[in-house]
Protein backbone atom coordinates (compact mmCIF):
# COMPACT_ATOMS: atom_id res chain seq x y z
CA UNK A 1 0.00 0.00 0.00
CA UNK A 2 1.12 3.78 -0.68
CA UNK A 3 1.98 6.14 1.85
CA UNK A 4 0.93 9.34 1.80
CA UNK A 5 3.75 11.96 1.67
CA UNK A 6 3.35 14.97 3.74
CA UNK A 7 2.99 17.98 2.41
CA UNK A 8 4.68 20.11 4.82
CA UNK A 9 4.42 23.98 4.63
CA UNK A 10 6.80 26.72 4.31
CA UNK A 11 5.93 30.14 5.99
CA UNK A 12 3.60 32.02 3.03
CA UNK A 13 1.36 28.93 3.16
CA UNK A 14 0.44 30.21 6.27
CA UNK A 15 -0.97 33.26 4.84
CA UNK A 16 -4.96 33.88 5.38
CA UNK A 17 -7.56 33.70 7.85
CA UNK A 18 -7.65 30.27 10.19
CA UNK A 19 -10.49 28.92 12.55
CA UNK A 20 -8.97 28.27 15.53
CA UNK A 21 -10.04 26.29 18.73
CA UNK A 22 -7.72 25.99 21.58
CA UNK A 23 -8.26 24.03 24.57
CA UNK A 24 -6.49 25.21 27.62
CA UNK A 25 -5.93 22.96 30.81
CA UNK A 26 -4.69 24.61 33.67
CA UNK A 27 -2.99 22.09 36.16
CA UNK A 28 -1.77 24.38 39.04
CA UNK A 29 -5.72 26.14 38.87
CA UNK A 30 -8.03 22.96 38.24
CA UNK A 31 -9.74 24.14 35.65
CA UNK A 32 -10.21 24.26 31.88
CA UNK A 33 -10.88 26.90 29.40
CA UNK A 34 -11.89 27.23 25.68
CA UNK A 35 -10.63 29.47 23.25
CA UNK A 36 -12.34 30.14 19.98
CA UNK A 37 -12.02 32.54 17.30
CA UNK A 38 -9.61 33.31 14.52
CA UNK A 39 -6.20 33.49 13.58
CA UNK A 40 -5.06 35.62 10.79
CA UNK A 41 -1.47 35.61 8.99
CA UNK A 42 -1.38 38.60 7.06
CA UNK A 43 2.13 39.42 4.72
CA UNK A 44 4.29 42.26 5.61
CA UNK A 45 7.88 43.11 4.41
CA UNK A 46 10.14 39.89 5.63
CA UNK A 47 7.29 37.62 6.89
CA UNK A 48 3.90 37.64 8.34
CA UNK A 49 1.86 39.77 11.18
CA UNK A 50 0.15 36.98 13.21
CA UNK A 51 -3.15 38.20 15.02
CA UNK A 52 -5.77 36.30 16.81
CA UNK A 53 -8.96 37.23 18.19
CA UNK A 54 -12.04 35.49 19.63
CA UNK A 55 -13.82 34.78 23.41
CA UNK A 56 -12.01 32.89 26.00
CA UNK A 57 -13.91 31.31 28.76
CA UNK A 58 -12.77 29.48 31.78
CA UNK A 59 -15.69 26.92 33.27
CA UNK A 60 -18.36 29.08 34.24
CA UNK A 61 -17.17 31.93 34.52
CA UNK A 62 -18.04 34.83 31.75
CA UNK A 63 -16.42 34.56 28.88
CA UNK A 64 -13.89 37.87 27.59
CA UNK A 65 -12.24 38.89 24.35
CA UNK A 66 -8.85 37.67 24.28
CA UNK A 67 -6.08 38.91 21.52
CA UNK A 68 -2.45 37.65 21.09
CA UNK A 69 0.00 38.82 18.15
CA UNK A 70 3.39 38.02 16.40
CA UNK A 71 5.71 38.10 13.75
CA UNK A 72 6.81 35.09 11.79
CA UNK A 73 9.87 35.66 9.79
CA UNK A 74 11.65 33.68 7.50
CA UNK A 75 15.19 32.73 9.36
CA UNK A 76 17.65 30.33 6.55
CA UNK A 77 15.40 26.82 6.50
CA UNK A 78 13.54 27.88 9.66
CA UNK A 79 10.64 30.11 10.73
CA UNK A 80 11.39 32.51 13.04
CA UNK A 81 8.39 33.94 15.03
CA UNK A 82 9.11 37.14 17.50
CA UNK A 83 6.88 38.81 20.15
CA UNK A 84 4.76 42.01 18.67
CA UNK A 85 7.85 44.43 19.91
CA UNK A 86 10.17 42.57 17.95
CA UNK A 87 11.66 40.51 20.98
CA UNK A 88 12.79 37.08 19.99
CA UNK A 89 9.98 34.04 20.97
CA UNK A 90 11.21 30.70 19.45
CA UNK A 91 12.26 29.52 15.89
CA UNK A 92 11.05 26.21 14.43
CA UNK A 93 12.00 23.84 11.48
CA UNK A 94 8.83 23.64 9.07
CA UNK A 95 10.10 20.85 7.20
CA UNK A 96 9.36 18.50 10.14
CA UNK A 97 5.97 17.78 10.46
CA UNK A 98 6.22 18.04 14.48
CA UNK A 99 8.95 20.52 15.15
CA UNK A 100 9.67 21.27 18.80
CA UNK A 101 11.34 25.09 20.08
CA UNK A 102 11.13 26.35 23.67
CA UNK A 103 11.19 29.75 25.28
CA UNK A 104 12.46 30.54 28.53
CA UNK A 105 11.62 33.28 30.23
CA UNK A 106 12.86 32.90 33.84
CA UNK A 107 11.60 31.82 35.73
CA UNK A 108 9.01 30.12 33.85
CA UNK A 109 9.72 27.90 30.51
CA UNK A 110 7.48 27.53 27.10
CA UNK A 111 7.67 24.63 25.21
CA UNK A 112 6.13 24.13 21.97
CA UNK A 113 4.99 21.43 19.49
CA UNK A 114 3.68 22.00 16.42
CA UNK A 115 1.86 19.32 14.58
CA UNK A 116 2.05 20.05 10.64
CA UNK A 117 1.42 16.09 9.15
CA UNK A 118 -2.10 17.11 8.63
CA UNK A 119 -1.44 20.23 6.51
CA UNK A 120 -3.26 21.97 5.87
CA UNK A 121 -4.76 21.40 9.23
CA UNK A 122 -1.80 21.77 12.19
CA UNK A 123 -1.66 21.96 15.81
CA UNK A 124 0.57 23.81 18.38
CA UNK A 125 0.75 22.51 21.52
CA UNK A 126 2.24 24.27 24.48
CA UNK A 127 3.22 23.21 27.67
CA UNK A 128 4.05 26.12 30.61
CA UNK A 129 5.41 25.66 33.53
CA UNK A 130 6.84 27.87 35.94
CA UNK A 131 6.91 28.01 40.09
CA UNK A 132 3.23 29.74 39.72
CA UNK A 133 1.57 28.21 36.73
CA UNK A 134 1.42 24.19 34.98
CA UNK A 135 -0.64 24.61 32.38
CA UNK A 136 -1.27 23.08 28.21
CA UNK A 137 -2.56 24.67 25.41
CA UNK A 138 -3.89 22.92 22.78
CA UNK A 139 -4.33 24.79 19.99
CA UNK A 140 -6.13 23.18 16.13
CA UNK A 141 -5.76 25.87 13.34
CA UNK A 142 -8.41 25.03 10.70
CA UNK A 143 -9.03 27.00 7.35
CA UNK A 144 -12.55 27.56 6.47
Amino acid sequence: MPTREAVLPDLFDFTGEWRLDRRILDARGGREGQFHGRATFAPVEGGLDYSEAGLLRFSAEAAFEARQAYRWEEAGARIAVRFSDGRAFHTFDPDLSAPEAHHDCPPDRYHVRYDLSDWPRWTAEWRVSGPRKEYTLIGRYDRD
